[in-house]
Order: C-alpha cells, then sequence, then structure tokens
C-alpha cells in the first residue's frame, strides 16, 4: 500500500496560462529519477481550485498515463459539492491512477454527520482507495478523530492527509480508528516526528524541489534512524520555512522556475512570489542542496 514520499505536484502553466504538457512530463521524469515514491496531481499545490472541468479530467488522466505504473498516482479529485466529487472521480476512476485524494469539503461548513455521509456517498460511487485529506487552516472544515473512525470502516477509504501539523491529533485518531489504517503527514515541518509516531509517509510541497532528500528523510525515519532523519531534517527546515513565507504553491512554482524545470505560469487570483522573500529562497535552496538553473 501507499508509503514514503507522494509529492503534491504543481502543476506548470505556459505563457498562454495552459497547463503545460511538456514541463509535467519534466517533473514526472525528474521525481521518478530523484526516488519520489508517489505523485498526488490536481491537490491544492497543483492548484485545483483553479482548473476547468475538462482540464481536470484531462490532467489527471494524461500524468497518469505518463507515469505509466513507474510509481503511485494519487488524483485529488475532492470539492465542497458532493454530486460534482462524485461526478469527477468516477470520470477519472478507470485511468491509470491508483487512488484518490479528498479534501474536506470546504465552505459550506458542514457537522460531523455531514462530512462523514458526503465522503461515504462518494467512497460508495468509486472503485479505487480514497485518502481523506484533512486541512483545517485551508477548509475551516475539520474531520474529528471519531468521524476518521467511522469512516475507516469503508472498505474504500483507506488513508488520512493530516495537515493539523499535530502530532498529538494523529495519536488521537490511532486511539479509535482501526490499526490497519494509513495516516499520511501533510505537513514537511513534522515529517520525522508524525513517522516515528506511525505514520507512513508525506503528502510533500518541498519533494517538488527536494524529492530525494524527503524520500530519504522518510526512509531513514520509518527505519527508526533519528539521527540519519535528524540531519536531513535539520538541512531542509529553512527550505520548509521558505516555501510558506507565502500562498502555497506561490513559492514553490518560483523555486521550481529557479531550477529550470517549469515556466512563470500561476493563475489568478495567485499572483508571482514577491520579490522581498527571493534571497530567503534563494538561500534555503543552496542549504537544502538544490542546483539552480544559473549556476548549471
Amino acid at each position: 500500500m501507499w508509503k514514503g514520499s507522494l509529492v503534491a505536484l504543481a502543476t506548470p502553466f505556459d505563457s498562454q496560462n495552459r497547463v503545460d504538457y511538456g514541463a509535467l512530463e519534466r517533473l514526472i521524469d525528474f521525481h521518478i529519477e530523484q526516488g519520489s515514491d508517489g505523485l498526488v496531481i490536481a491537490g491544492t499545490t497543483g492548484e485545483s481550485a483553479t482548473l476547468e472541468r475538462t482540464e481536470h479530467v484531462e490532467l489527471i488522466t494524461r500524468a497518469a498515463e505518463y507515469v505509466g505504473g513507474r510509481i503511485t498516482v494519487i488524483a485529488g479529485t475532492g470539492s465542497n459539492a458532493t454530486q460534482q466529487t462524485i461526478d469527477l472521480s468516477v470520470e477519472v476512476n478507470d485511468s491509470a491512477i491508483d487512488g484518490f485524494l479528498l479534501v474536506a469539503p470546504y465552505y459550506n461548513k458542514p457537522v460531523q454527520e455531514g462530512i462523514y455521509r458526503h465522503f461515504s456517498a462518494i467512497a460508495d460511487a468509486v472503485g479505487k482507495p480514497i485518502m481523506l485529506y484533512n486541512v483545517p487552516g485551508r477548509t475551516v472544515t475539520d474531520i474529528l478523530p471519531d468521524t476518521v473512525a467511522r469512516l475507516a470502516k469503508h472498505p474504500n477509504i483507506v488513508a488520512l492527509k493530516d495537515a493539523t501539523g499535530d502530532i498529538q491529533r494523529l495519536k488521537d485518531q490511532q486511539a479509535v480508528v482501526q490499526d490497519d489504517f494509513i495516516y499520511f503527514s501533510g505537513d514537511d515541518f513534522t515529517i520525522q516526528a508524525f513517522i516515528e509516531h506511525g505514520g507512513k509517509g508525506v503528502v510533500t510541497v518541498s519533494g517538488n524541489v527536494v524529492p530525494k532528500a524527503v524520500a530519504e528523510l522518510c526512509r531513514e525515519s520509518s527505519a527508526g534512524n533519528s539521527l540519519e532523519a535528524k540531519a536531513i531534517d535539520d538541512r531542509l527546515q529553512p527550505l520548509n520555512k521558505a516555501l510558506f513565507v507565502q500562498s502555497n504553491p506561490i513559492p514553490v512554482k518560483w523555486a521550481l522556475q529557479q531550477m529550470g524545470l517549469i515556466g512563470d505560469g500561476i493563475r489568478l487570483p495567485l499572483t508571482p512570489f514577491a520579490e522581498e522573500y527571493h534571497e530567503q529562497m534563494l538561500d534555503a535552496l543552496r542549504t537544502a542542496g538544490v542546483e539552480l538553473e544559473g549556476s548549471k
């Protein structure tokens, strides 16, 4: 089953603000070469909120087809509308994806019963495994541990991406959820602690630019090699910080541009990375051992 470093892939856009499939293939090849365990296509970092329906479907299906089973591919198909999520998920269900990442329904502010029914209805409609995505900082909605426990009983709901950054929340979930359920961190700052407390890996933003290092951090943490893991983690923390000085994926797309992997496309309402943070990002990239375009 899923484990390790699953990269929340940034979606490259060309000068006409269309999905740049040439750059997408370069990114996929880069992650396979660098040892990422999988990719999440069309998640938050992939600017899913700005994708039109046809774009969303094409992005997922073409990415999965290009990967061709070489690594795991998870499709971000969640929204705050249950039927809309079902329709999109069903449409890509028969593509070469390995499963779905479904964000908690945002803006509507459902109660826990509504959250339970939302995910249950989607799980009933698809034929591939689902990873729930809890990110209260973006959605306001919070999938509480007892609700995770109820949802984990569904055969298609197998994992949770927990972006709370709270290790106690992980422990609270483990206390009430069935033992075979899988947890992924959604917080790059706490990867080591999360895995050492029973997590299986991370859905990572930082892994976009340092895929090898994040994959190694997951492996060392999973193996109980705390000193080795801490050495990697310490080197990556300045980068983690720089990647969140503005809303994700603004900083990470600029970093990828400096690496020569994508162009400068980003969709409104997101705006280009503020110049005041450029030097901080460049210093963090160098500390993390990233080779920049101008230094090749």
